[in-house]
């Protein structure tokens, strides 16, 4: 067996939010055969096989006695490129998503810029449906290759298989049936640009861009993400740590009445999606602090460890948070992060 696996490793430095925890046994995959002997090596000692990407979607609150397999593939391939000018590029899991935005900038290709910055690889991008500023992968999504973990057999799945929805996949609902491997993702040389989600026309218009470009809105996107999140290398922290929560039209007119500088997103099925930030900031939870524990002072939607603190302290912050807003607001809020599978 090539795979180097080694025991009693500390996952601090490989999740953001910083939580010292150990694995039992440890490996890295740079190829699909390292995948196929981690989990020969973990029915060998009978120990659950959980993989790992760039840790930052995850709170871990306890050591771990299994095979933590973290997704080290490396590899960025255009595939395909058609006269309209739509390319299909394929990622292996294991690359750093902002390489990937950057790569496809820089060979004049659109469709992730409005993506740019989201922490996190490759592989980890379907299973949560990542999205941001009014795009979603599902928007760019091509096919993906992943392995079925009991037959060791490849798959491929098409947009329609994947059953995407807000931050949630096929994946993320058969969680340890499916290791996704490479991604595929369909971009275009022609930019349909996407700038009226948010602050980012009021970014532009900041940077002095009057003709915005793919790259352009890259980078306004980039600084309205620096502004508003931490750098996890600072202070330890996993983005936004809820779901925006959609309610019915009459819980969304309740809402407007009480409140009437909510934030609401109306949805094409005649609900609308809650701005969660705006619910625990409102709520006063925003800057709060226990210990090394605490929702940020710039954005109630993240949770932080400042040093020292514990998965188990942000699930309980996290608890409290989420009876709060149902007791203000009669609104129920999911959390994003998950935990390793």
């Amino acid at each position: 067996m090539s795979l180097v696996v080694q025991e009693q490793v500390s996952l601090k430095p490989l999740n953001t939010f910083g939580f010292d925890v150990t694995a039992r046994f440890y490996a890295k995959a740079s190829q699909d055969k390292d995948v196929c002997e981690a989990l020969a090596f973990a029915k060998q000692h009978d120990v659950p096989l959980y993989v790992l990407g760039g840790g930052s979607n995850l709170v871990l609150t306890e050591d771990i006695d299994a095979l933590v397999l973290h997704m080290a593939s490396r590899g960025i391939r255009l595939l395909s490129e058609s006269e309209d000018g739509a390319v299909i590029i394929e990622a292996e899991a294991g690359e750093s998503w902002q390489t990937l935005v950057d790569a496809t900038l820089a060979l004049g290709l659109s469709g992730l810029e409005n993506l740019s910055l989201i922490p996190g690889t490759v592989g980890a991008s379907p299973i949560q449906n990542i999205g941001a500023y009014g795009v979603e992968l599902k928007d760019v999504f091509a096919g993906l290759t992943a392995l079925a973990r009991e037959s060791e057999s490849l798959q491929e799945f098409s947009l329609e298989e994947c059953a995407f929805a807000y931050r949630e996949s096929r994946f993320k609902a058969e969680p340890g049936k499916w290791i996704v491997l490479r991604v595929r993702f369909r971009l275009s040389r022609n930019p349909n640009l996407r700038l009226d989600y948010g602050p980012i026309r009021q970014k532009l218009d900041e940077m002095g861009i009057i003709v915005p470009t793919p790259e352009a809105v890259s980078q306004a996107v980039s600084a309205i993400r620096r502004e508003k999140l931490p750098d996890p290398a600072m202070l330890g922290n996993a983005g936004s740590f809820f779901k925006n929560p959609v309610v019915d039209k009459e819980t969304a007119r309740h809402l407007k009445l009480r409140y009437p500088d909510v934030v609401l997103y109306p949805q094409p099925d005649g609900r609308s999606k809650l701005a969660a930030g705006w619910l625990i900031d409102k709520a006063g939870w925003r800057g709060y602090r226990d210990g090394a524990i605490g929702v940020h002072d710039r954005q109630a939607l993240v949770l932080v460890n400042r040093g020292g603190g514990t998965g188990h302290e942000v699930m309980q912050l996290a608890e409290r948070i989420k009876i709060d807003i149902a007791q203000r607001f009669s609104v129920t809020l999911e959390m994003e992060p998950g935990t390793l599978t």
